[in-house]
């Protein structure tokens, strides 16, 4: 898995910035420089010879972990092959986005048709896209910002948009938890850029509850989505009366 390569690769970087040699770790673990170099090359390390490895630099194997993960660029977004691999996948998708909430393996399997092997064999196709790293006892470890977002006009955000047009919209938003706000008027470039930096406070605000409510258990927890839109806009029946500029 990816999660092998990077300790493997941080092991490596910490010998170099000491200075130590594959000889010399070989002498202190009692093999070949051939065999460590083979260990090396071929990620082949068991848990007793990476804390051995560990033990020699003076560290401990959750230090190394702390160190693979400070030194990992988080991406704010996937790429679009990514997305279109998870749309082709309905099951996938659904695997995807609860993993990337947080939720975990057994809060999945009691949610939805499916066992304990089939969600584990998805979350190892979503370790393998790079989406989210699958740890021991099956804990999900996502590899995306907190501020995450779908890529713009991308394959997952058409998915959805055709869902919010069959789906989302069909309410009167008047039950417990829903609301909607609809306003509309005439805005400077000055305000519409000052509405959206309002936008992005509200944004935030909302990522800052799911990461507090994470600590609830499932039920107290509802999944729930905010759309806030803005964009110059008309009805195309107003468009269309307008009086045409003269040249």
């Amino acid at each position: 898995m990816a999660q092998a390569e990077s300790l493997v690769n941080a092991l490596k970087n910490l010998l170099k910035a000491r200075g130590i040699t594959y000889a010399q770790l070989a002498k202190g673990l009692g093999l070949s420089e051939a065999s460590v170099k083979r260990i090396f090359a071929e990620r082949s390390f068991t848990l007793e010879r990476l804390d051995q490895v560990c033990t020699l630099l003076g560290i401990q194997i959750s230090d190394l972990a702390r160190m693979v993960v400070a030194e990992q660029p988080v991406p704010s977004r996937l790429t679009e092959e990514q997305e279109k691999k998870l749309v082709a996948d309905p099951k996938l998708l659904l695997v995807a986005v609860h993993a990337l909430h947080q939720w975990t393996l057994e809060e999945i399997v009691s949610s939805f048709a499916m066992t304990q092997a089939e969600c584990i064999r998805l979350l190892a196709r979503l370790d393998k896209l790079g989406i989210l790293d699958l740890l021991p006892n099956n804990r999900i470890r996502v590899r995306v910002a907190p501020d995450f977002s779908w890529l713009p006009g991308g394959p997952i955000q058409q998915y959805f948009r055709a869902q919010l047009r069959n789906d989302f919209f069909n309410s009167h938003f008047d039950k417990p938890g829903e609301k909607m706000i609809m306003v509309s008027g005439t805005l400077s470039e000055e305000s519409n850029a000052a509405v959206q930096r309002a936008m992005n406070r509200l944004s935030a605000e909302f990522l800052a509850a799911h990461q507090q409510d994470l600590a609830l258990p499932l039920e107290r927890r509802t999944g729930s989505a905010m759309i806030v839109a803005l964009r110059p806009w008309s009805p195309a029946h107003f468009q269309q009366m307008r009086r045409q500029k003269q040249q």
